[in-house]
């Protein structure tokens, strides 16, 4: 089987304006090779996260199954205002031209035990705190699996800064959550949200019928994908939280997921850190999507950046996006490498998510409709938008927070870490290939 790109195309202008962004690779031979077909021909190609499942939990298929080359997908659907034509853009086995910034010693065992500050890290002994909170998108019957992740949290940095919990949910909380969390992360405020019910639904454009039909196609291959709820959940963590009246007064926000697990002490301020160093994302595990999930993001990124090329910051890290190590991701995919921050940790500056520029690349996002169709996560949405529109700079890899969300790790040599082996990733081995973080540095260096 040949592996090509797949660019959908609006005319002659869209190719030249989008091609600094998503680059053609040249032909070994001379030039770039490009065939036209027609759309209608062809058959489809097209194949984050959350509190109640891992999104990697992914059933294998077979491409080559007729099945899974045949069955419904957004393509069928989705109005590119286009002639039937595409673009089919070859010779994607030549490298990038980008420079290789990996780190020349192992971040894992790295002598220094917490990150490089331009100011005098934040202790718990200091007054100065920041308009941050840590917040959790969580089920009642999750309480007990939230608590324990709780306790590690207070107990390795919470109960040193006191910054306040906020959680949501798309039903009322019973008095027992409410009780029980209170009383654990006293003298910390908690604060519990319902979710609007606008705010949590399938928006009005959105064709129910088409939704399950498509999810019925993706069942075998993506789990979780015939759940209307998981599909609300993306498309709320990607575009919709950071406006709820709970985060108005906030700059800053930590994701906190039921049943992940924290290894090590944080002894320093962290929300007062990335604001002191000019970051706007932290992040601690880099891996590879389905490519299933997200079969058609890439084309739709591609279509909102040809109108908004301006959004695309000249110091971004697009190449760990549009690498193609993984090949039948990328062709999958249409030209995205899968590489994404697994978002069940993540460290937030909630002006960049508010910005003009993240709220237009969302709106057109849920227009076009994948967060239903296909399953489109919060972390590739969020992933793309950081690696194309911010400074890789203002991107924080946190080597020395351990981690585990199952079934991946990230955990440093450091005395301060107990629990967890230091530069494991994943205990399978079959899950190993998965890790994107040497793509990563290789882009943006350990910053």
């Amino acid at each position: 089987m040949t592996l090509t790109t797949v660019f959908l195309l609006t005319n002659k202008d869209f190719y030249n304006t989008t091609s600094n962004l998503i680059k053609a690779k040249p032909d070994s031979r001379n030039g770039y090779s490009t065939t036209i077909i027609n759309d209608s021909s062809e058959k489809s190609n097209s194949g984050s996260e959350s509190s109640n499942a891992d999104i990697h939990d992914i059933i294998s298929i077979d491409e080559h199954d007729d099945d899974y080359w045949s069955r419904p997908t957004l393509k069928s659907f989705i109005n590119f205002n286009t002639s039937d034509e595409i673009s089919i853009v070859t010779n994607i086995n030549e490298s990038y031209s980008y420079p290789d910034l990996s780190p020349t010693k192992n971040p894992w065992t790295e002598s220094d035990y917490e990150p490089a500050s331009v100011k005098p890290l934040v202790r718990a002994s200091d007054t100065r705190r920041v308009k941050a909170a840590l917040i959790s998108l969580v089920r009642n019957e999750e309480l007990n699996d939230l608590l324990s992740t709780m306790s590690q949290i207070e107990d390795k940095f919470n109960k040193k800064f006191n910054y306040q919990w906020i959680f949501f949910n798309d039903e009322d909380f019973t008095q027992n959550f409410k009780d029980k969390t209170a009383e654990l992360a006293a003298p910390a405020k908690c604060t519990y949200v319902k979710i609007a019910d606008s705010d949590w639904e399938e928006p009005e454009w959105i064709d129910l019928k088409k939704a399950e039909l498509l999810a019925s196609g993706f069942k075998k291959e993506v789990q979780y994908s015939d759940k209307p709820s998981y599909h609300r959940m993306c498309r709320w963590n990607s575009g919709i939280f950071f406006n709820d009246p709970a985060m108005r007064d906030l700059d800053w926000y930590w994701r906190v997921e039921p049943k992940t697990k924290y290894y090590c002490d944080i002894d320093y301020d962290v929300f007062a850190y990335m604001e002191d160093n000019d970051k706007d994302y932290g992040f601690n595990i880099n891996l590879y999507d389905a490519p299933q999930s997200v079969a058609t993001l890439w084309p739709t990124t591609v279509e909102f950046f040809a109108n908004h090329t301006d959004y695309v910051h000249p110091n971004s890290a697009r190449g760990w996006l549009i690498q193609d190590s993984r090949q039948r991701h990328y062709s999958i995919t249409q030209g995205y490498s899968t590489c994404h921050f697994w978002s069940n940790f993540e460290i937030g500056r909630l002006d960049f998510f508010r910005s003009q520029e993240y709220t237009d690349f969302f709106k057109y996002l849920d227009r076009a409709g994948g967060f239903f169709y296909e399953r489109w996560g919060d972390a590739p949405v969020h992933s793309i938008a950081l690696g194309l529109m911010t400074d890789k700079s203002r991107i924080h890899f946190f080597r020395d927070i351990g981690y585990n969300h199952i079934p991946y790790f990230n955990c440093h040599s450091s005395p301060k870490c107990s629990g967890c082996t230091p530069g494991l990733f994943a205990e399978v081995n079959d899950l190993k290939k998965e890790n994107c973080i040497t793509e990563w540095f290789k882009i943006a260096g350990d910053n």
